[in-house]
């Protein structure tokens, strides 16, 4: 199969999608969550073939299919969105991986990331919620300037046990960011990691780090210092 051309519409690519389906593929997925059965490298070759097609995008995004949101995803221009459209695509976005997909490679993309992601912190839907956490998690370890790591601390302390599983994810991971990249604060987040012991016993493979943050902070500082 050779694939639609560039120039191909949103019927062709949509066809071209319905192809490359593999029920293997979906099975594994959807024990995830994720409702597609597109191979991930398969998904990108078509994005690469196709380039940036923002209208393309959106009209593939307006299906509600989630392989051709991937999709969207990949070829959109992100900074051509209003704050409106992505908080509104957040929201539409319950899969798992579309909206991980949206939240890094578009949503960080975009002029109006930080006020996404200070409306987002504390919005009553624990999966917008997690958005603003996963936009918080990037800010404190590439420009920490003006958070309040205490109070994101506090947060997590008062929070994160009781959390859904989703934001519960995200703050944990912001949890583990604060204490590996601010030595400052690295005492307390490993502090507030082993009282709540949020995902202390989840099932890790053999050569990867576990996400409870009091290992994940110290195997991540151990592997910078050696």
């Amino acid at each position: 199969m050779t694939g639609t051309a560039p120039g191909a519409t949103r019927d062709e690519v949509l066809a071209e999608l319905a192809a490359l389906e593999d029920p293997r593929v979906r099975a594994v997925n959807e024990r995830h969550g994720d409702d597609h059965g597109v191979n991930l490298s398969r998904l990108r070759a078509v994005a690469k073939r196709l380039g940036t097609r923002h209208e393309l995008a959106r009209e593939l995004w307006a299906t509600g299919d989630t392989a051709a949101r991937l999709l969207a995803v990949l070829i959109c221009r992100p900074r051509s969105f209003d704050r409106a459209a992505l908080d509104a695509m957040l929201r539409e976005a319950r899969a798992p991986k579309v909206h991980d997909w949206l939240v890094g490679y578009v949503v960080k993309k975009s002029p109006h990331a930080e006020e996404l992601r200070r409306a987002w912190l504390t919005d009553p839907d624990p999966v917008v919620a997690s958005a603003g956490w996963a936009l918080t998690t990037d800010r404190v370890a590439k420009r920490p300037d003006g958070l309040d790591l205490d109070g994101l601390l506090d947060t997590v302390e008062a929070e994160m046990k009781d959390a859904p599983d989703r934001l519960q994810w995200a703050m944990n991971h912001c949890l583990a960011q604060i204490g590996i990249e601010h030595p400052a604060h690295r005492a307390r987040a490993l502090a507030v990691g082993e009282r709540l012991e949020v995902l202390k016993d989840y099932p890790t493979s053999p050569g990867c780090t576990s996400p409870y943050a009091p290992v994940w902070i110290a195997e991540m500082v151990r592997r910078r210092e050696a």
